[in-house]
């Protein structure tokens, strides 16, 4: 019976192996013969893995005009250990670089890999890919992968859109495998700020190519292949001929334009001067041209609407009575009496105009800094509050709701915060003997307070909407189905109530239609526009020229911000410059007189003295010297 077990168990073993070794034959048969998963790994040496980089979003303006699209171009690719001995000089003549460069390129990619490809020259324009497809054959290890890259049919706009560069090797770490060396990345403006839908997804074709080098086609019919997906479109808000007009208007000028649609928070206008044509930050000769560009002494690329910091001056003034409004420590017809001045301690502030006395109304329209400055006064000495450290911080807390003070989360990277300092500072600054005399400067909107000009521009659109803001933002959809970050729908309200409104926009409405204000400059015929002259201190230079505004008065379409740096008072560039820009858009067009006054300004030229060069001292002789100081004591 032992032996019978033994037998059984001899044959039952016998059997295993068998079957084992059937489904191994079985396997490898099926490997070989029918997987082309398997054979696909196997010949990998003879195919060569091409990437095929997907098209950027396309960016389109609110009309759905195109301000961003791609155009294609052509890598020069090359597998180190697959080159052969090749005619150097006649692959550097078709591609149209020197041997040096090509040399340096080649060696670059050698030692990043000699089995796996490296770039050796980018960005061919499409006559250079027909020429070097002909030839291709004679260049072993050499390849073509094609790529697109942006293209401005306007030129306008670069501050918002943005540039690409290739990604830099810690973008590359810090990407969760989605970047390789080569690619492209958003580096400012909306093409960072919306890289991960702008960008779409690479794919790759599985190329075989015979012993001469030429491609075959997608190995089995491309069963193994992965297409690229492009990027999302993005619906921005800007109105392109709104921009463009805007742009030329601010040529030979420093500063910056922002216009904002009240009830949506879109942003129509964002200009920020000097530019640069965005068209320069692509192609072969881009990293030249941005180095050229680094060397402008106005700096291009500083993105003045979220990053240039301007005291908002007489700008200022209306949000400063909404809040005395808002606080009781006024009403409309509450009259302070203006000298030309206002002595707060021994500081006085002057006044531009002898107003004598002068109610609401009339003080925003001839924007008297005495009436302001009363006002601040009061809020800073209520009763109510033990000292005037904490009023101040109160009042602090109510401009901040405006946003002023912080960022506005404005849909772009590097927005600044503007500033507003807290008690806390001045504290530190003057220990706890201050008061409002000491920051009075703040009710003029001057002294330690700066905003943005999108700050500015919002300011305005709270006004226009009677106590409330939309975040100000560049994208209103984002793909077909125009999505939109719920951020940028909400109403941010500034504790100001509604029926405290119309008092300020009568002053406003007067200071650029009644005959006695000071921003008639900017006066349209048939829109009532409501607005705000500033002249800015500038210590470095002439004062800034600042209008802020919106139009029409009932039911507004357009709320806007317009620095001129050293230009002056603010009738004489910002608010005619406000006024063309809101026209254009309103009435879709500028005619008569106005047509020639736009074309004046576009040639006007306002930009700060050149810096007067240093001049070395030279230490005199020393018997030069002798003789000075014995002239000195005679």
């Amino acid at each position: 019976m032992n032996n019978q077990n033994l037998f059984n168990r001899k044959y039952v073993v016998q059997g295993l192996f068998i079957l084992m070794g059937l489904i191994l034959l079985s396997t490898l048969f099926y490997m070989q013969v029918y997987s082309d998963k398997y054979f696909l790994s196997a010949e990998s040496n003879v195919l060569r893995k091409i990437y095929t980089f997907p098209a950027r979003g396309v960016i389109l303006d609110r009309n759905e005009k195109i301000l961003v699209q791609n155009e294609p171009v052509y890598d020069l690719m090359a597998i180190p250990n697959d080159v052969k001995p090749f005619d150097t000089l006649s692959l550097c003549r078709i591609i149209g670089v020197d041997t040096a460069r090509f040399g340096r390129n080649f060696r670059k990619a050698r030692r990043l890999s000699r089995y796996q490809p490296g770039s050796i020259e980018k960005q061919l324009s499409v006559e250079i890919y027909q020429a070097l497809s002909e030839q291709l054959s004679r260049f072993p290890g050499f390849f073509v992968q094609s790529r697109t890259i942006r293209q401005y049919p306007d030129s306008i706009a670069s501050h918002f859109l943005g540039y690409t560069k290739e990604v830099t090797p810690k973008e590359i770490e810090t990407s969760q495998g989605y970047y390789r060396s080569g690619d492209y990345i958003g580096k400012s403006g909306v093409e960072k700020s919306y890289e991960h839908v702008l960008r779409g997804e690479r794919g790759v074709v599985n190329m075989l190519y015979d012993v001469h080098n030429v491609p075959q086609g997608s190995y089995a019919e491309g069963k193994f292949d992965t297409a690229a997906v492009s990027g999302e479109q993005l619906i921005s808000s800007l109105d392109k001929s709104l921009q463009k007009l805007g742009e030329e208007l601010m040529q030979n000028k420093i500063g910056s334009i922002v216009a904002i649609e009240p009830a949506t928070g879109e942003i129509l206008a964002f200009v920020s001067s000097p530019g640069y044509d965005p068209n320069l930050m692509v192609g072969r000769q881009s990293g030249n041209n941005y180095m050229e560009l680094l060397k402008n002494p106005h700096r291009v690329f500083n993105n003045r609407p979220i990053r240039g910091y301007y005291s908002p001056g007489s700008a200022f003034k209306p949000l400063n009575a909404l809040i005395g409004l808002q606080e009781g420590v006024m009403d409309p017809n509450t009259t302070f009496f203006c000298p030309h001045y206002f002595q707060a301690g021994s500081h006085r502030l002057k006044c531009e105009h002898y107003d004598g006395p002068v109610a609401l109304r009339m003080a925003l329209a001839r924007s008297c800094n005495t009436y302001a400055c009363y006002v601040f006064q009061r809020q800073l000495t209520q009763r109510k509050y033990k000292n005037q450290r904490i009023a101040y911080d109160d009042w602090r807390k109510k401009v901040m709701l405006w946003g002023l003070g912080d960022s506005l989360g404005v849909d772009l990277p590097g927005e600044r915060t503007g500033r507003l300092y807290d008690a806390a500072y001045y504290s530190g600054k003057y220990s706890k003997y201050w008061g409002y005399s000491t920051v009075i400067s703040l009710a003029v909107g001057q002294g330690e307070m700066d905003a943005t000009p999108l700050q500015m521009a919002n300011i305005m659109a709270a006004i226009a909407n009677r106590g409330y803001f939309i975040k100000p933002h560049l994208i209103k959809g984002i793909g077909k189905n125009r999505v939109i970050n719920k951020e940028y729908v909400k109403k941010n309200y500034v504790g100001v109530d509604a029926r405290h409104f119309e008092p300020v926009i009568d002053g406003m409405q007067d200071a650029v239609n009644a005959p006695w204000g000071t921003a008639i400059g900017s006066r349209i015929d048939d829109i009532v526009m409501c607005g705000k002259t500033g002249t800015v201190q500038n210590p470095r230079g002439k004062n800034h020229s600042v209008f802020i505004g919106f139009a029409p008065r009932d039911n507004p379409k357009i709320a806007i911000a317009v620095i001129v740096e050293n230009a002056g008072y603010g009738s004489k560039y910002a608010a005619p410059i406000a006024s063309y820009i809101t026209e254009k858009y309103i009435k879709g067009t500028i005619a008569g007189r106005r047509a020639a006054e736009v074309e004046w300004m576009k040639k006007e030229v306002v930009m700060p003295d050149p810096p007067k060069p240093k001049v070395k001292k030279v230490a005199p002789a020393p018997d030069t010297l002798k003789q000075q100081i014995a002239s000195n004591q005679r």
